[in-house]
C-alpha cells in the first residue's frame, strides 16, 4: 500500500501534458490545412475571375470596335462623297455583322452580370433590330431607291448604332464593377481568414503557455519534493555512517579491551603454568593452547585495526595512512607508492575529528577496489596537505572503469565513498587516466573544516 502511495504520490504528468499538446498541435495543423485550402480557393477565384473578365472585356471592345467601324462606313454612305453605291457596302456589313455575332456569343458564356441580365436581354433586341434596319436598307439600295435608304441611314440606322455603343459602353462600366465587387469580396474572405488565424495563433500560444506552465510548476513540485527526498537521504546517510563509524569504534574498543586482554592473560597464565614444574605429558599440549591464543589475539588486534586504527587517534591520519600502506602490501603483494606535499601536523587543528577516519575510509575502499577488480601490480597513493584543501589520490594501471554509470554498478563501496565526500562539503572523482586504469581522487576543503566532533552528528 505504501509503494502504490508513493508511486501515485511521484505519477508524472508528462503524458497527460504531451496529449494536450498533442491535442493543442492537432488543431493548429487542422486549422493550417484549412487555412491553406481556403487561401487556395481564393486564389483561383481570383484568378479565374480576372481572367473572365479580361475575356469578357475584350470581346466587349471588339464589338464595340465593329459599331464603330459601323458608324464610320454609315457616315461615308450618308455623305454620298463616294462613287459607289450602298449596296457596295453590303460585304463589309457582313464581315462586320458575322464578327458582331461570334463576340457576343463568347461573350455570353463568359459574362458575369447576373445582376443585370435585362441589359443583355436589350443590347440583343437592339443589336437584332439594327441588322434589320440594315437588311431594309440594303434592300431599298438594290431596287435603286437610295435616297430613301440613306434616309434610312440618317434616320434609323445611326441613332440605333450610337445606342447600341453606349450599351456596349455600360457593359464595360458594369464589367469594372463587378470585377471591382469580387476583388473586395476576396478582400473579405482573405480578411476573415486572416482574424480566423490570427485567433487560432492566439488560441495555440494560450494553450503552449499554459501546458508549458503546467509543465513548469509539475516539473517544480517534483524537482522540489526529490530535493527533499535527497536531503533525508543524504541526512539518513550522514547518520548511518556516523553510527557505523562509532559502532566500530565501540566494537573495537571492546574487543581490545575485554577480549584482546581476557587472550594476553590467558596467554600469560598459560606461560606461567607450562614453568611450573608441568609434567612433560602437559607440555606440548600447553604451547599448542598458547599458540592458539596468541593467534587468536594476533587476529583479535587485526580485526580491532581493520574496524577504527588506533593508529589513527593515537598518531593521525599521515601515520594511519603510512601503517596501512604497509599492511595492504603484505596482504595483497601489491606494490604502493606514497607520494606526500605538505605536514599533516602543522593542520591538525584544521582538520577536525571526523575528517580522518573519512579520508582513511575512501583510502581503505579505494585500495580494496583496487585490489578486486584491477589487476594492477603497482598502485600509487598521492597526499596532498595545504591551507585550503586535502587532496587524495589512488592511481593504478588495471584494466579500468568503464564510464562512471558502470562503475556505480560495482556495489555500495563507491556509493558510500561519494557520500563520505558530501559528508566532508568535498567532491569526489574517477577517472579514467590518459595511460590507463583508474584513478580516484578526492579533494576536500579545510577551510570550513571545524574541531568539534559534533559536525556530522545530527
Amino acid at each position: 500500500m505504501k509503494n502504490n502511495g508513493l508511486q501515485e504520490r511521484f505519477r508524472s504528468p508528462t503524458a497527460r501534458l504531451l496529449a494536450g499538446l498533442a491535442i493543442t498541435l492537432a488543431v493548429v495543423a487542422a486549422f493550417c490545412f484549412y487555412a491553406l485550402h481556403q487561401i487556395a480557393g481564393l486564389r483561383d477565384l481570383q484568378n479565374r475571375t480576372i481572367e473572365r473578365n479580361r475575356k469578357d472585356s475584350l470581346q466587349l471592345l471588339r464589338t464595340q470596335n465593329d459599331l464603330s467601324a459601323l458608324g464610320l462606313a454609315m457616315r461615308d454612305m450618308v455623305s454620298g462623297d463616294e462613287p459607289y453605291p450602298l449596296y457596295a457596302w453590303e460585304a463589309q456589313f457582313a464581315r462586320t455583322r458575322k464578327d458582331i455575332d461570334d463576340s457576343i456569343r463568347l461573350e455570353a458564356d463568359l459574362t458575369t452580370f447576373a445582376n443585370s441580365p435585362e441589359r443583355q436581354a436589350a443590347f440583343r433586341r437592339g443589336l437584332s433590330q439594327f441588322w434589320i434596319s440594315t437588311d431594309q436598307m440594303f434592300s431599298l439600295a438594290r431596287e435603286g431607291m437610295e435616297p430613301r435608304a440613306r434616309a434610312l441611314v440618317l434616320n434609323s440606322l445611326e441613332p440605333q448604332q450610337a445606342s447600341l455603343i453606349t450599351a456596349v459602353s455600360r457593359l464595360l462600366v458594369e464589367n469594372n464593377e463587378t470585377q471591382q465587387k469580387t476583388a473586395a469580396r476576396v478582400g473579405a474572405i482573405y480578411d476573415g481568414v486572416e482574424n480566423q488565424i490570427y485567433w487560432l495563433f492566439a488560441a495555440a500560444l494560450g494553450a503552449i503557455a499554459f501546458t508549458s506552465l503546467m509543465l513548469i510548476r509539475a516539473n517544480r513540485i517534483v524537482f522540489h519534493e526529490m530535493e527533499q527526498l535527497s536531503e533525508q537521504r543524504s541526512g539518513l546517510a550522514r547518520k548511518l555512517i556516523t553510527m557505523q563509524e562509532e559502532m566500530f569504534r565501540s566494537i573495537s574498543r571492546e574487543l581490545h579491551d575485554e577480549f584482546g586482554q581476557m587472550l594476553a592473560a590467558l596467554g600469560t597464565m598459560l606461560s606461567r603454568t607450562r614453568r611450573q614444574h608441568c609434567p612433560p605429558q602437559l607440555t606440548a599440549d600447553l604451547d599448542e593452547i598458547r599458540g592458539i591464543a596468541q593467534d587468536a589475539l594476533d587476529k583479535t588486534r587485526s580485526l580491532t585495526q581493520t574496524l577504527h586504527p588506533s593508529i589513527l587517534d593515537d598518531g593521525g591520519l599521515e601515520e594511519a595512512i603510512d601503517w596501512y600502506l604497509s599492511v595492504f602490501e603484505k596482504q595483497t603483494g601489491i606494490r604502493v607508492a606514497l607520494e606526500k606535499s605538505g605536514v599533516s601536523r602543522q593542520l591538525e587543528h584544521r582538520l577536525g575529528d571526523d575528517m580522518p577516519i573519512h579520508v582513511y575510509r575512501v583510502l581503505q575502499e579505494s585500495l580494496n577496489n583496487l585490489a578486486r577488480h584491477s589487476r594492477s601490480i603497482s598502485a600509487w597513493v598521492r597526499v596532498r596537505f595545504s591551507n585550503e584543501l586535502l587532496e587524495l589520490e589512488v592511481e593504478d594501471r588495471g584494466i579500468g572503469l568503464e564510464p562512471e554509470s558502470q562503475a556505480k554498478s560495482r556495489g555500495l563501496g563507491m556509493i558510500a565513498m561519494r557520500e563520505r565526500a558530501q559528508l566532508l562539503s568535498g567532491k569526489i572523482e574517477f577517472l579514467r587516466p590518459e595511460k590507463g586504469g583508474t584513478l580516484v581522487r578526492l579533494h576536500v576543503p579545510l577551510h570550513s573544516r571545524v574541531t568539534s566532533p559534533g559536525n556530522i552528528h545530527e
